[in-house]
């Protein structure tokens, strides 16, 4: 079959996509995805008019990250009364020096369609569509194909949006602008609340006080809400630091590739096309919080020396980085708890389930949060007069908790064991002090690896096919 050509944001290529690899069916297909008015969502953004029908429920927001901007936009759209709260917008953007692209899969991208289309469609425009592409795990030591995924086929089927990855930067001003300004309050941050029969009341650091009728934290791992329903507890440190870069270089395979996750013991990395003839990459390394092992005469010096056995792929992409657009953060994330708030108040995000980055779900789960949160709200918030009754608020938020909690504990039990496997994992059968000269550099692939060779890409196929279609909302 011959492939599909598509020109879409990443700008200066064209990507084929051999479709005949995946054995889809044949489709038709604009600016590759497929609209579905069948898949199941309840639209957000008005009636059939496109009218919001005004509402009195009375939502605050501690936290204007992508969770508490997507969750305005769907109050906002739903008609209700809502307010964000973030003690500073700038810092949330991050890219590049703390924090890469984010990658919004189909599950997503599906959800943001039906809050708004055409924020949605401003994403979908700004971002760089890699689903279209082969993506999967390699080898690191010799670049060879561990499984391949197939971010495509069940996209296409579905008739879902193509996975892409898009600036935290451009993600931030699409979903600022649609929120507005009225709504939206920076240099405000969330350090305390309470709540009697009737409102929730939160205090600013600057002393200023707001009430409403629900309070929902969206302000991340380090929440402030969250510390003050649960009690302060410390972050789980997940043994990886993550040094990332960003890079001007165009790879020979960008045509055909992606992103790629290179294994080695202890170690991974990550690398992905963001368009505009730009590659960002992670490279983990299993090691203490806090620590500079590699500092002495640079980053790039550092990481090629932790990576100097690697394949070409992993060490021209280092190579090609200016050691200024090297950065480094150590990667935490939280034990899965089952109860996200009391009373009028809820978590959402990271706030109630900070995941390792490693299946690029952390972002989409917070979308997908959003969603059934303003949904259950939706269900009790018809128009009215009166202020609604604690019980029925407490209800909503306890089935928005109740309905998310099996899918997010799934992804973020699957992220975690990611980065345990790579404790143990060895590609090669290891001699050690051998007699026998030129023994010991010998590359013989270990019998485990051969059977997980065959087994691990039809458990991860479905597995990831379930993660970005089953989008795990109930109506």
């Amino acid at each position: 079959m011959a492939p599909l050509i598509g020109l879409n944001s990443c700008l200066q290529y064209k990507y084929p996509v051999n479709i005949s690899e995946f054995g889809v069916e044949k489709f038709s297909m604009r600016r590759y995805y497929v609209r579905s008015e069948g898949r199941g969502y309840v639209h957000l953004d008005g009636d059939s008019n496109g009218k919001k029908e005004k509402k009195s429920l009375r939502v605050l927001i501690s936290g204007g990250g992508i969770a508490g901007l997507v969750l305005a936009l769907a109050a906002k759209n739903r008609g209700f009364e809502v307010k964000v709260f973030e003690k500073d917008l700038s810092a949330v953007r991050g890219e590049g020096r703390h924090r890469g692209p984010i990658q919004l899969l189909s599950n997503a991208l599906a959800v943001l369609e039906a809050i708004d289309e055409n924020v949605a469609k401003q994403i979908m425009e700004a971002g760089c569509v890699t689903g279209n592409r082969i993506n999967g795990i390699a080898d690191g030591l010799s670049g060879e194909w561990f499984a391949k995924f197939d971010l495509l086929t069940p996209a296409i089927r579905r008739g879902l949006p193509l996975t892409l990855v898009i600036s935290r930067m451009s993600l931030q001003d699409i979903l600022v602008n649609a929120v507005g300004p009225e709504i939206l309050s920076n240099k405000s941050k969330v350090v305390d609340f309470m709540e009697d029969s009737n409102k929730v009341i939160i205090t600013l650091a600057d002393g200023c006080q707001y009430d409403g009728e629900v309070l929902i934290g969206a302000d991340g791992i380090w929440s402030e809400v969250r510390s003050k329903l649960f009690g302060r507890q410390e972050a789980k440190y997940s043994n990886y630091t993550c040094y990332s870069g960003l890079t001007n270089f165009v790879p020979p395979y960008i045509n055909t590739v992606g992103y790629r996750v290179f294994l080695g013991r202890d170690q991974y990395f990550v690398a992905s096309d963001i368009g505009n003839g730009k590659m960002q990459w992670y490279a983990f390394n299993r090691e203490p919080p806090m620590n500079n092992i590699i500092s002495p005469g640079g980053k790039k010096k550092g990481l090629l020396k932790l990576f100097r056995s690697w394949c070409d792929e992993v060490i021209t992409l280092i190579m090609e980085t200016p050691d200024h657009m090297i950065s480094q953060r150590d990667i935490y994330d939280r034990d899965m708890i089952y109860s996200w708030g009391t009373g009028r108040v809820t978590l959402v995000g990271d706030a109630a389930h900070p995941m390792q980055p490693n299946l690029g779900q952390g972002g989409c789960m917070a979308i997908e949060d959003c969603y059934q949160l303003i949904l259950e709200l939706d269900k009790i918030a018809e128009s009215r007069s009166s202020i609604l009754p604690s019980d029925q608020i407490d209800s909503a938020l306890r089935r928005y908790e109740k309905k998310r909690l099996f899918r997010v504990s799934t992804i973020h039990t699957a992220s975690r064991m990611a980065s345990q496997v790579l404790a143990v994992y060895q590609p090669y059968i290891e001699f050690g002090i051998v007699p026998l000269p030129g023994l010991s550099t010998l590359r013989i692939i270990h019998p485990g690896i051969q059977v997980a060779r065959m087994l691990f890409p039809i458990f991860m196929q479905q597995f990831m096919t379930w993660m970005i279609s089953g989008h795990g909302l109930t109506i």
